[in-house]
């Protein structure tokens, strides 16, 4: 088989930030790294599934949400992925800062967190989902597209 281009990525030289994953037509997939690969320190279950929650309903209701395709976690729980469909990288970097406030502000009930919304509503973690936020803010507070390309 074919290697797919996400385990062609240098797991040892990337760091936390934001970087174009792959570009398929008009489809973008961004990797919102949010912790460093192989650093014993990994998202923990519940926050990162918290923070997916959060983020998918942000982004859906943005002024950009007709450009949204998905947002998930990676399984190595050191990121998320975000896929969108014919949207600027500065928009981009924008909406996903502008989630980071939200997620990092949120004080309200989990959206899609019940028994009837959610597979696992059990496993939610809203103060480890803040704490994502909050750790990824200044690491994305001066990001710009130039910055979108991964570390050599």
């Amino acid at each position: 088989m074919e290697r797919i281009a996400s385990f062609t990525v240098n797991h040892d030289t990337l760091t936390p930030g934001m970087y174009v994953s792959r570009v398929d037509g008009d489809i973008t997939t961004y990797d919102v790294r949010m912790v460093l690969p192989n650093g014993g320190v990994y998202l923990e279950n519940a926050a990162m599934h918290t923070f997916e929650h959060l983020f998918a309903t942000y982004t859906r209701n943005s002024d950009l949400k007709d450009k949204i395709i998905y947002c998930g976690p990676m399984g190595c729980r050191t990121g998320f992925y975000f896929l969108v469909r014919d949207m600027e990288h500065a928009d981009a970097i924008r909406l996903v800062r502008e989630t980071l406030d939200f997620v990092a502000a949120f004080e309200d009930t989990i959206p899609g967190a019940s028994r009837i919304e959610c597979g696992n509503y059990r496993e939610h973690d809203l103060a480890g989902a803040k704490n994502i936020a909050r750790s990824m803010m200044p690491i994305l507070a001066d990001w710009t597209p130039e910055k979108l390309v991964y570390p050599e």
